[in-house]
């Protein structure tokens, strides 16, 4: 009820409102859920290592003094012929479409632990861009903390900026004259940069700027570059606004505004966008109250834990096909949430493995699943879960 109330009521405006949409897309599981939750500082969006784990478009919301955030998580960018494998629903196709509608700025997510992907935005990704070029888009690699060697994120900079960033041809050159092996320290103090100074989101396809990225600290001389080694910058011959048929041949987007490297599980560097993304923030009233922190139910926040558990201890295609019903939430006498979700199946042996030998499967999902939900909804939570076979 409270959150209806929230949701429902105008939003308490400050005196200089200001407001920035920001749409994240990329592949599925690049960790577009983990960065959203490590911004809004808890967990509200559902993380697994499996694909897919976000079934729907949902906002997170972030309010800093006069400042809103409004972040758009979306499902990875998928093709028709993966959705229909894995049964998911039409959203999962247009969700990321239609938020890109609706933002003020871009986060594009890629996951460079994953050295099967990493060298090259899917065409999906590209797609998207093309569709929407003058939505000021920036790049962020994730997972730079499992890359033993980070010489590589030089070379995939490079890759998936086509050698350009903010107008910019990039030059990569070394400063290493012994052992790269070396380069195992920490990356991140590459976006280790002051907040550049506010200013209109213009199509940075069709910017001229002096200097390296500013968000992505490549141009501050005082900080330890990726292993130790430096982007030069020099002026490209006018990058060529970039449209829908220009994709054929890109395997990046030359037309990203920043560059942020970072590791969204353990947080790190996250503060530092998130300061960048306040500073993007322009003149506009609120559209959520102060309290909100997401768009969701209670019930969608409860569906989306439990479901992020099933994916996390059900094997291959089992998980997808589990529908979930809701057969009981109120509150108890002392305060607390009683919820019990029906879990229906579509086969007895899937019935068999989300049980478990002697009920150790689903036992687990719904003691996880309850902590979880309760650091979210700040109470005490019991949950049952049922298992029964689809009629």
């Amino acid at each position: 009820e409270e959150q209806k109330r929230l949701l429902r009521n105008q939003p308490d405006q400050p005196q200089n409102p200001k407001v920035l949409r920001i749409a994240i897309i990329g592949a599925p599981n690049a960790g577009k859920s983990t960065l959203s939750n490590q911004l809004l500082g808890r967990k509200v969006f559902p993380v697994s290592k499996k694909v897919h784990t976000t079934r729907c478009k949902a906002r997170g919301v972030v309010t800093y003094e006069d400042t809103q955030l409004i972040i758009l998580d979306t499902p990875g960018l998928t093709s028709p012929l993966k959705a229909k494998r894995h049964k998911l629903e039409a959203a999962m196709l247009t969700d990321p479409w239609d938020s890109m509608k609706h933002a003020d700025l871009v986060l594009v997510l890629v996951d460079v632990s994953d050295h099967w992907t990493r060298d090259s935005l899917s065409k999906e990704v590209l797609k998207c861009l093309s569709q929407f070029p003058h939505i000021p888009s920036v790049l962020v690699l994730n997972k730079v903390d499992l890359l033993k060697n980070k010489v590589i994120l030089l070379e995939l900079v490079n890759e998936l900026t086509e050698g350009i960033v903010n107008g910019k041809k990039l030059e990569v050159r070394s400063d290493f004259k012994h052992d790269c092996s070396s380069s195992a320290e920490s990356p991140l103090q590459t976006t280790r940069a002051s907040p550049p100074a506010r200013r209109a989101p213009e199509s940075h396809c069709q910017q001229e700027t002096g200097g390296a990225p500013e968000g992505s600290g490549l141009g501050n001389s005082n900080e330890r570059r990726v292993s130790e080694s430096r982007l030069g910058t020099e002026k490209a011959q006018g990058p060529k606004p970039c449209g829908p048929r220009d994709i054929k041949n890109l395997k990046g987007w030359p037309c990203f505004q920043e560059i942020f490297m970072l590791a969204a599980v353990r947080g790190e560097e996250v503060d530092t966008l998130k300061q960048y993304l306040l500073m993007q923030a322009k003149p506009g009233p609120w559209k959520f109250h102060s309290e909100v922190l997401t768009s969701q139910t209670p019930q969608e926040i409860c569906d989306n834990i439990i479901r992020e558990k099933i994916l996390e201890y059900l094997p291959l295609e089992v998980p997808y096909g589990v529908t979930q019903v809701t057969e009981m939430w109120e509150e108890g006498a002392s305060g607390e949430l009683l919820i019990v979700q029906n879990l229906l199946v579509p086969r007895k042996s899937h019935m068999m493995m989300l049980i478990g030998r002697g009920g150790k499967v689903i036992s687990r999902i719904a003691q996880e699943a309850g902590q979880d939900l309760m650091n979210v909804f700040l109470c005490d939570v019991r949950l049952k879960l049922k298992v029964d076979l689809k009629t």
